[in-house]
């Protein structure tokens, strides 16, 4: 199936006429898939309510082998479709989205989630209000339990770990505020083109799971802020299309990967104790479960950075270092005690 041409969908919300859509910059939603053709109905159909008057949406299907060409090509008209011939990963996926993409903003959205009508014009209010940010984070709640909040933006331990704030409490409005947070989780995040061009696209060697923790701290350290948008809600499937032995293997791998390649120097002789005594306790609680796959899985993945660690440790994290523009004491403001 050849991949279907690109097709920007305006959805004009009550009070815009038509002939102002083109003040609105274009945002460009990708959503990376595989053999995600139970999800997408639910994902695409939201887009489509969307209130926001330039949506751009494309789809990178990682070779799938259920109905998911067929589906876009029946259901979703005003889809493009970049059709991989091999699986290339959520890194990969997204990144060939995002070079096939037009607008000036762009939207990396998990094929599971559904995101509230006001999603598109949330995010891009909050990039507009804050120039300074060359990312937004959405509000994340659980699609089966609409008040619990997944992520209210991201944070980041200083002994390396990720933070969702908020995660699992109700929310009760505690997380309203439009503020800068250290960074935004990759199932609904929005970033500025002009970033990506400065900082890079995602990096595919991981594959899947914290490369959007690779981002953020690529971000902070070129000196971009991410400012959360708690008006932009999606709810999201946890793990519907990764988790469980996947999920514990890749995370236990990049993780060490991702703090090998961007935690500066100076914050490792300050809290290198506290980021290494975090790994030991994950492998600690991981061997004390070890009869569980998701365990085994896990202490697979630290083995495999553990091997893979001297490339990380060198040409990837000199090109990394070299970007940072901003002091370290800004970098540590934003890390959790």
């Amino acid at each position: 199936m050849r991949p279907l041409a690109p097709v920007v969908v305006y959805c004009v919300p009550k009070g815009i006429p038509v002939k102002d859509a083109s003040d609105h910059p274009l945002l460009s939603v990708v959503i990376p898939t595989w053999n995600g053709a139970h999800h997408l109905p639910t994902c695409l159909d939201a887009l489509r309510r969307q209130t926001y008057p330039a949506i751009e949406v494309i789809v990178v299907d990682n070779a799938s082998t259920d109905a998911t060409l067929s589906l876009l090509q029946a259901s979703y008209p005003e889809v493009r479709v970049v059709a991989l011939d091999r699986n290339l990963g959520l890194t990969g996926a997204t990144n060939r989205g995002i070079r096939a993409a037009s607008g000036e903003l762009i939207a990396a959205l998990n094929n599971d989630t559904e995101a509230a009508p006001d999603w598109a014009a949330g995010v891009v209010a909050a990039l507009r209000s804050h120039p300074d940010a060359g990312m937004a984070a959405s509000k994340l709640r659980l699609f089966d339990r609409r008040d619990v909040l997944h992520s209210a933006g991201d944070a980041c331990g200083v002994d390396g770990i990720p933070i969702n704030r908020g995660v699992w409490q109700v929310d009760a409005g505690q997380f309203d505020a439009d503020e800068y947070v250290w960074g935004a989780c990759g199932g609904a995040a929005v970033y500025r083109r002009a970033m990506l061009d400065d900082i890079g696209r995602f990096d595919e060697d991981l594959f899947m799971y914290c490369e959007d923790v690779d981002l953020n701290w690529r971000a902070q350290l070129a000196g971009y802020r991410c400012v959360f948008a708690p008006g932009a809600v999606v709810y999201h499937r946890l793990s519907a299309t990764g988790g469980g032995v996947i999920a514990s293997y890749y995370t236990g791998r990049n993780l060490i990967w991702v703090l090998a390649k961007d935690y500066p120097a100076e914050l490792w002789r300050r809290h290198g104790r506290a980021v290494i005594a975090a790994q030991l306790r994950i492998t600690r609680d991981a061997l004390a479960a070890w009869r569980g796959e998701a365990a085994r899985a896990r202490l697979r993945g630290q083995l495999a950075a553990l091997i893979g660690l001297p490339r990380w440790l060198g040409r990837k994290r000199q090109a990394v270092q070299a970007t940072r523009r901003v002091p370290i004491a800004e970098i540590e403001r934003w890390l959790s005690a």
